[in-house]
């Protein structure tokens, strides 16, 4: 009978879920401990969260951000090739393609492959000729959104990467990786078929038409054809009198950059260009060219008139119009005559008022070099020209000339 009514309680127990009186209070003792251990842990934490705010309390942003990193950390998926971690799995395999090379999205109208969807999605615009990026400054529009960044930046003159050898900023990271080139003196890219190394492929490329013989740009005015796009884009200019290059002196304009440089030097006295022979200097690279000719070439052309002798054919026939008093150079305004197209050139600045050397100390303007060399004796004191009968020197040739008669008792030609 005692187990009957046993076993019914049970199952009125388990019916009512009802738990046992021995669990009842074990549950009871164990829900009383975990409310004891909270109440200790929230005391520690605000403890120590009392601490902390004593030292400085933790910004918003802050406590994001180290729960960001919390996240990072515990989804991190490291590259077993070069120790990189990546966010994700997916990214992880995507980053691997790097090091396989395998790309495995294709282009169906020409074939080029990519590591990822999106790149081919980009690439398929240059067949489309979608251009959905559009400048925010300017109407212009891009297949690509970075094209349209740096793009952008040309509108902003934002360059911020800063090459930490000369400080020369760039607007894309590519720019400054090459520029760094400057400084290292690296040249990564060697011709296969003489060895010798370039800073850029493109020039390489345009070295290598050299070797094959190739001429592939065409001049759109002329039937010329070049090797390099350089020379192509210099040389119509000279069709379509487009001069780029503008002095910022004296607003003369250039059609080539190697032109504006040497005339710049006309402004700043700089002669860089030095004979190693008798150390006299020069401005262009063609005037030194023709002084050396005096100490390594025989003078072959003699004047018969004059006995004087001459490097060139050509400068003995200028000098021998000096004699015979020909004057085929004729000024299309005034019709004056001259024996040398230079002093003509010289003539017609009379004309057109222009003045294109100017003196940096005072700025006043001069028709010719040799005018202004002559004006700038007054700013430096130099006087170059010395007597050879006394010890008396001059700034001016003219006034040594003028000096010397002094001595000779020579009378001037009137």
């Amino acid at each position: 009978m005692t187990s009957v009514k046993t076993e019914f309680i049970k199952e009125e127990r388990e019916k009512m879920g009802d738990p046992e009186p021995g669990r009842i209070k074990h549950t009871e003792d164990t829900q009383e401990q975990t409310e004891e251990n909270e109440n200790e842990e929230s005391t520690e934490v605000k403890e120590k969260n009392h601490a902390k705010t004593r030292e400085k309390p933790l910004s918003s942003s802050q406590i994001k951000q180290k729960d960001l990193e919390k996240q990072r950390d515990k989804k991190s998926f490291t590259c077993p090739q070069c120790g990189r971690s990546l966010a994700s799995k997916t990214c992880l395999d995507i980053h691997l393609r790097v090091h396989t090379g395998e790309r495995p999205f294709t282009c169906d109208q020409c074939g080029k492959s990519f590591t990822q969807s999106s790149c081919l999605k980009v690439h398929m615009n240059i067949h489309t000729g979608e251009k959905p990026y559009k400048c925010s400054h300017c109407d212009k529009r891009f297949s690509w959104s970075g094209s349209r960044k740096v793009h952008e930046m040309t509108h902003t003159g934002e360059k911020p990467y800063t090459c930490d050898q000369c400080g020369k900023s760039f607007t894309i990271k590519g720019q400054l990786s090459v520029h760094m080139r400057v400084h290292t003196g690296e040249k990564p890219f060697t011709c296969d078929q003489c060895g010798k190394s370039f800073t850029w492929s493109s020039c390489l490329k345009e070295h290598m038409s050299i070797h094959t013989g190739k001429k592939p740009y065409k001049c759109s005015y002329c039937e010329k054809r070049f090797s390099q796009t350089g020379n192509l884009n210099k040389h119509e200019r000279f069709h379509t009198g487009e001069k780029p290059y503008t002095c910022d002196q004296c607003g003369k304009s250039f059609t080539l950059k190697g032109q504006l440089t040497e005339h710049i030097r006309i402004h700043t006295g700089e002669k860089p260009l030095t004979c190693d022979q008798c150390g006299k200097s020069f401005r262009k690279s063609s005037q030194l060219y023709i002084h050396m000719n005096s100490h390594t070439r025989e003078k072959l052309y003699t004047c018969n008139q004059c006995w004087k002798t001459f490097l060139w054919a050509s400068a003995l026939k200028q000098h021998l119009r000096l004699h015979t008093r020909e004057k085929p150079y004729s000024c299309d305004l005034c019709g004056k005559s001259f024996s040398l197209p230079q002093t003509l050139k010289r003539h017609q600045k009379t004309h057109t008022g222009e003045r294109e050397y100017m003196c940096i100390e005072c700025e006043k303007t001069f028709t010719t070099a040799k005018c202004l060399k002559r004006h700038e004796r007054i700013h430096t004191g130099e006087k170059p020209y010395k007597c050879s009968h006394c010890d008396k020197r001059f700034s001016d040739p003219s006034n040594l000339k003028r000096h010397e008669r002094i001595h000779t008792g020579e009378k001037p030609n009137h």
